[in-house]
């Protein structure tokens, strides 16, 4: 399937899941995280959840993260860029919902992208080759370009994977993990 065909498969799919249903598909996505070998990092980025798009929580990852004295990064996002502005989160950071209601820091400490050693990437759909497929605006390509070769890229995903999917471009960074409630995916 194309990008297009499988962002309004998997938005479709993500707005049959009720709240009850995303907690727990999030929580089971939260504990196969913990067997990863990923914690001995510093910064790891992660996105807050867009309640309306049904996202995975993140809250779970965040206290995950927290709990193990992390270095927390999130992004604010510059839509006539395409381009994310990554943060520290501390207890001093002020969230708010953007224009299209993606919760964001409203100033903080800025974090360089090649300090950051783990991504958690948000997605619709992804396949066995950890290709992904987002919401189409480009912010993690043009984002994952600027870390470390050596960040890790990890994909968190309520469904599994696709076969494959067409019209992968060069810009696009493949996964090197993602992570679905059953499985954990290796690229």
């Amino acid at each position: 399937m194309t990008k297009q065909e499988l962002r309004k498969k998997y938005k479709n799919l993500r707005n049959t899941l009720t709240e009850d249903a995303i907690e727990d598909l999030s929580l089971s996505i939260a504990n196969l995280l913990l067997t990863l070998d990923i914690w001995n990092f510093s910064f790891y980025h992660i996105f807050l959840s867009i309640e309306a798009q049904k996202e995975i929580n993140t809250d779970y990852i965040l206290n995950i993260l927290s709990g193990k004295d992390k270095n927390i990064v999130i992004s604010k996002s510059d839509f006539s860029t395409s381009e994310l502005t990554n943060f520290l989160l501390t207890d001093a950071t002020t969230i708010k919902l953007n224009a299209y209601n993606i919760p964001e820091p409203i100033d903080g400490i800025e974090i360089n992208d090649s300090k950051i050693d783990v991504v958690f990437i948000p997605l619709l759909a992804f396949d066995t080759k950890g290709n992904r497929v987002g919401y189409g605006k480009g912010f993690y390509d043009k984002f994952l370009a600027k870390c470390k070769p050596e960040t890790l890229k990890i994909g968190l995903s309520f469904f599994e994977a696709e076969a494959e999917i067409q019209g992968v471009f060069d810009g696009d960074i493949p996964l090197d993990y993602c992570v679905t409630p059953k499985k954990i995916y290796r690229f």
